[in-house]
């Protein structure tokens, strides 16, 4: 299938960073949490993702302050965070910090009084007593109707307020494919001559795969459940992980699958990253950010954040000093933003998985371009193992692990290595 919009040229090699104002920082606003911003841009990140930033339904409000994503007008700030002003000011301040700012957007359903239930009731799906409501068993909320042409005009000029009035870099759609495909043509077509902006969505393209010829980017859900489904069964053989992998070879060449082990759902209602995977965390880490698309990271993941965060009430993540994984992520993503082999996008880019002699444990692939090459290998497995032999095939040059520091000549095309359980390796030129 042909994507039909062009993919912005600074998402190429970029990277996600999920923005729960809320939970952030005590005070839960904007003005707190540019205080974080300086640190950030250290650690790499590029692209901040927002949770929605508009008020919250007071009608069927769940917990004392609700879900971010039952709105109840889509052009206002919510004054939990600030005002206006200062969302303009996180804008600024990230790309002053050459970072994107994109905002979650949810076009599927409003809050239960979102300001259209008054003044524009058509915009809404009616039950057959005539009552608004929601298809999906979410109480607080209430759908709308998108086989109202008006109703498609006005969320188009919703979202390009936010364009014109705040500058931002595009959108994270909530669960995307709730709403028709084509108002998502309608919607980038609109917005395109506007500014161009990156499109991420809330689905996997594996089960949705017609709405990639909008979105620039979309989640790996199957990918992420077959992680926790591999760890639950014991870590016996990656082979159900490959031809997972496999699959997403489908979707277009020029979206990107967001990779992810945590985000706003999976933490507080599935568990933390550790929980569900344990010792698998960093090794899906180093997968996340050297595989091909971009990795998604969740508020607090850099810490590690070992707890779950409520929902519809104040919960702020324990911030400690130092933040423990922020180096481990610093490396990852400068290896995105300074090495050839993801900043470049050319006809001799290549990517191929390498073989080796433990495959039922290991995962190991290359990404090359020209002479510059980088390897990654990693032990999905308890076991240490020793005298791995990879085919590595790569460039004859001296490389050097970026976790580690340690230095090696490859000038052969084998490579004999040992990882310890759950250990990885990436190796660059």
């Amino acid at each position: 299938m042909k994507k039909e919009f062009g993919l912005v040229s600074w998402a190429i090699n970029s990277n996600v960073y999920e923005v729960n104002t809320r939970q952030y920082t005590p005070e839960g606003n904007f003005r707190e949490f540019l205080k974080h911003m300086p640190r950030l841009k250290e650690m790499g990140v590029e692209m901040l993702w927002f949770m929605p930033i508009t008020p919250i339904s007071l009608k069927n409000r769940k917990g004392n302050l609700g879900s971010y994503y039952a709105c109840s007008s889509y052009r206002e700030i919510n004054p939990e965070f600030g005002n206006l002003d200062d969302f303009k000011n996180i804008v600024s301040t990230a790309h002053q910090n050459e970072m994107k700012v994109i905002i979650d957007w949810v076009a599927n359903h409003t809050g239960c009084d979102h300001e259209w239930t008054n003044t524009y009731p058509a915009y809404y799906k009616i039950d057959h007593e005539g009552k608004f409501y929601d298809a999906h068993g979410w109480d607080d909320v209430i759908d709308l109707n998108y086989d109202n042409p008006e109703l498609r005009i006005a969320m188009i000029e919703a979202m390009k307020y936010w364009v014109d009035e705040c500058d931002i870099d595009g959108f994270r759609c909530d669960m995307a494919m709730l709403t028709p495909v084509d108002f998502w043509v309608q919607a980038r077509t609109a917005l395109e001559p506007v500014k161009k902006l990156f499109w991420l969505a809330e689905l996997d393209p594996l089960d949705n795969l017609d709405y990639m010829q909008v979105f620039d980017s979309a989640y790996t859900w199957r990918w992420m459940n077959a992680a926790k489904h591999f760890k639950d069964e014991g870590a016996r053989n990656i082979h159900s992980l490959r031809e997972i992998l496999h699959y997403y070879e489908h979707i277009p060449q020029n979206a990107l699958a967001a990779w992810f082990t945590s985000n706003h759902d999976e933490n507080s209602w599935n568990g933390t990253e550790y929980e569900k995977y344990a010792e698998m965390v960093l090794p899906l880490a180093v997968f996340s950010s050297t595989w091909k698309g971009l990795p998604l990271i969740y508020s607090g993941q850099e810490l590690p954040n070992l707890k779950r965060l409520a929902f519809f009430d104040k919960d702020c993540i324990e911030w400690q000093k130092p933040v423990q994984l922020q180096e481990f992520y610093r490396l990852l993503l400068r290896l995105r933003k300074q090495h050839p082999c993801f900043i470049k996008n050319t006809d001799h880019t290549s990517f191929k998985l390498i073989r080796n002699n433990i495959e039922h444990h290991i995962l190991s692939y290359k990404r090359q371009v020209d002479n510059h090459c980088c390897l990654v290998m990693i032990n999905f497995s308890q076991y240490d193992l020793t005298n791995i032999e990879f085919e590595v095939d790569a460039p004859y040059a001296d490389y050097t692990e970026i976790f580690s520091h340690e230095k090696r000549s490859i000038y052969a095309k084998h490579l004999c290595l040992d990882l310890k359980g759950w250990g990885y390796k990436v190796w660059v030129n």
